[in-house]
């Protein structure tokens, strides 16, 4: 009865199981690491950066006046926590692209007689533009404004006469939500789940496609050919970006006849930022190949990469909700500049004067992964 038993079951084959096992893990290094890794990125993101009451967003002040009562309402936007003027003395158009480019959130106008109309009880008006691509970004400032500003005209005017307090009561805060006054989500999720599809799908893709290579055995007749490194990672890469023109209209496509999501831009300017946006992502995937021996490495570096990027770019959090050193991080992700781009085309029409920052930094993720990967080249297997 033991020894059909021993048959069936040994310890001592578990045991020398488990310790090849345990070998195996130690000498894979990439993966051992992620087992530690991801957790500890996870505790760290969801538990210190992630944030759906963001305060202290960016706003701009038009105000032509700077008299007592404008001060007073300034005073009482930035003691709420949600405001912080960032841009004071502007004009309108100045403000108007500040809003349009993303750099501020609100843009408080603030008329040049409402001194006046405080003190002889005219119904005094402000005027607060909010930029409303992200609805959930502006609903707690904006939820809090008719009380605060009212309260601050009365704190001015307490020792007046009582006729100018109850005109002060009356203050009308006009709220003006910009590029998505319904609040849908929708118009906000879309647009980005172009960004994050893309993402997905091409730096996975194209990480798998030398280490794939590799596994087979057929690089060494790669590396046996006539040709240049900056050769090998085109035809690798390639062939990747045609796959993600067309997702991207398949993407866009969906995003117009099923959500009905606006097209406020120039078509060839997003088509040409979106083209930067995916040689990025496919060059990184074929960097991530070059550190990874195989497959399954590949995709965990990828996974690696994935998480922080969708969390810290703002797809799903706010972005300014995040404390800074989370915005730091998230500004060298190309996602984060991306979703910037592709909803300020979309939802605000912006022109290229707006978006050439985004570009801009979009070209050069690109310029420094093709250093990186053709850096990281191998001319001969180890």
């Amino acid at each position: 009865m033991s020894l059909s038993f021993q048959r069936l079951f040994s310890l001592r084959r578990l045991r020398t199981l488990i310790t090849k096992e345990v070998i195996q893990m130690r000498r894979d290094r990439i993966t051992f690491a992620m087992m530690i890794g991801v957790p500890l990125m996870q505790l760290m993101l969801f538990g210190f950066a992630i944030n759906s009451d963001p305060k202290g967003l960016p706003a701009a002040l038009v105000a032509p006046t700077q008299d007592r009562f404008t001060r007073a309402m300034v005073s009482a936007l930035e003691t709420t926590g949600y405001y912080r003027f960032t841009h004071v003395g502007l004009t309108a158009a100045e403000a108007e692209f500040l809003i349009s480019r993303g750099d501020v959130s609100f843009v408080v106008t603030v008329p040049s007689d409402f001194g006046h109309r405080v003190l002889r009880g005219d119904h005094p008006q402000i005027l607060i533009e909010a930029d409303a691509t992200d609805p959930s970004v502006a609903s707690g400032a904006i939820s809090t404004l008719g009380t605060v500003a009212a309260d601050a005209l009365l704190r001015e005017t307490g020792g007046e006469a009582e006729a100018r307090a109850r005109a002060a009561a009356q203050l009308s805060v006009v709220v003006h939500r910009r590029y998505n006054p319904e609040g849908i989500t929708q118009y906000n999720i879309v647009p980005g789940l172009l960004g994050v599809i893309l993402q997905m799908t091409m730096v996975m893709m194209t990480a798998m496609a030398l280490t794939r290579e590799i596994e087979r055995g057929t690089m060494e007749n790669l590396l046996a050919m006539p040709v240049t490194p900056a050769e090998v990672m085109l035809g690798k890469v390639l062939p990747y970006f045609g796959v993600g023109a067309v997702q991207v209209l398949v993407v866009l496509g969906v995003a117009r006849l099923v959500f009905h999501v606006p097209f406020l831009g120039s078509l060839p300017l997003l088509l040409a930022g979106v083209g930067l946006f995916v040689m990025a992502l496919v060059i990184l995937g074929y960097l991530i190949s070059t550190v990874a021996r195989t497959q399954m490495q590949a995709m965990q570096l990828t996974f690696f990469y994935f998480l922080p990027s969708l969390l810290l770019s703002g797809f799903m959090f706010p972005f300014r909700g995040m404390p800074g050193w989370a915005q730091t991080l998230g500004e060298i992700l190309p996602l984060t500049h991306f979703l910037r781009f592709i909803r300020a085309i979309m939802l605000k029409g912006a022109d290229l004067s707006a978006v050439t920052q985004h570009l801009a930094v979009l070209a050069l993720f690109v310029l420094i992964f093709a250093v990186l990967a053709l850096s990281r080249f191998r001319r001969t297997l180890d």
